[in-house]
């Protein structure tokens, strides 16, 4: 890792690059960014993107899918190889609605999917995150080879960065990786697991559902029950997010931790149908923190359920799909110990 790749904030609050078809709306986002004290590039066709990126790469950019010649899909792909040594977010901003070209801008590796007509302060705060999401990035492999305070507090910052970011986009479960994460520390050390393991499984904990960043936020908000489709890009978010995390070299198995929490020990979990000891100890705690807080907290499809039922399917499934121990070490901080989670 050379140091060209830290981003320090002394540089200002970032070179954005907005590209759009059309005159006003590129100059109204413009105006925008600049006035919040970004260094902003406009492009108003794809061609002019791609020369501006290549001459001047950007910190990120947003991105139009409408425009003629070049849609802003095409752009992206040729931006994505043009740039692949650089970590450079994409958001679309469009007025396409429609979940497949919100799901086909994912693959292309856009970070993100605003739609027009957009709320002012929703894009600032988007903008913001990704972009401090990819400066503390920079920054944690800059750093990661020297164990210090300032490495572990680049850690916390990155992981509360990006926590933000999906809690954003899904409202209804804002809170939830921070109170899975309270629940899944107090396992741990009902377990007495050293405290370094329970500092690596309380990070894993906050960004457990990070991949939840590349669905779409009507699908994460959905009042009713999801199809299919719907349900099989849920079940994306652990690859997805393990593919965030791990070109991090964390002192802890954080982005294994995250690509199994859907595991079972049955092998009935996804997404690789894992079974018993081929599970993390963290994966498995993190499994029972999570449904227990997700059964207890409200949900666009359903009121919260309670800790009687909470208990109750750990129980039920103690041994089968969730780690007895675990089950037990759970039963006992709710139980008998008091313990609730935090709002």
């Amino acid at each position: 890792m050379t140091i060209s790749k830290y981003h320090d904030n002394s540089i200002g609050l970032g070179k954005i690059l907005v590209v759009d078809d059309t005159p006003a709306t590129l100059k109204l986002l413009t105006e925008l960014l600049e006035t919040e004290g970004y260094d902003v590039r406009s492009a108003i066709s794809g061609e002019l993107a791609l020369h501006s990126a290549a001459s001047n790469p950007p910190e990120l950019i947003l991105l139009d899918v409408r425009m003629p010649i070049m849609d802003g899909f095409e752009v992206c792909r040729l931006l994505k190889a043009q740039l692949e040594t650089r970590d450079v977010p994409i958001i679309f901003v469009s007025a396409l609605s429609e979940t497949n070209d919100k799901v086909n801008g994912f693959k292309l590796g856009a970070v993100d999917f605003i739609t027009k007509p957009y709320q002012r302060e929703e894009l600032l705060i988007r903008v913001r995150t990704h972009l401090e999401m990819t400066r503390l990035r920079n920054r944690l492999e800059f750093l990661v080879d020297d164990r210090t305070n300032e490495l572990r507090k680049s850690m916390l910052a990155f992981v509360t960065a990006i926590a933000s970011t999906v809690e954003m986009r899904d409202p209804y479960t804002a809170g939830h990786q921070r109170r899975t994460a309270h629940l899944a520390s107090a396992i741990a050390r009902e377990l007495r697991l050293s405290e370094n393991q329970i500092e690596g499984l309380n990070l894993a904990s906050v960004v457990h559902d990070i991949g939840k960043i590349r669905v779409p936020a009507e699908i994460l908000c959905k009042p009713g029950k999801l199809d299919e489709f719907e349900f099989g890009l849920i079940k994306q978010h652990p690859e997805t997010g393990y593919a965030i995390l791990k070109s991090i070299d964390f002192p802890w198995p954080i982005a294994k931790t995250v690509l199994q929490h859907h595991e079972r020990l049955d092998s009935s979990g996804y997404p690789q149908g894992l079974k018993d000891e081929e599970i993390l100890l963290e994966a498995k705690i993190l499994a029972v923190a999570d449904v227990v807080e997700a059964m207890i907290s409200h949900r666009p499809y359903r009121a919260g359920l309670g800790v009687d039922a909470a208990l109750n399917e750990i129980t039920h499934h103690r041994g089968v799909l969730y780690d007895a121990t675990v089950v037990d070490a759970c039963l006992m901080l709710i139980q008998e110990n008091g313990y609730t989670l935090p709002n």
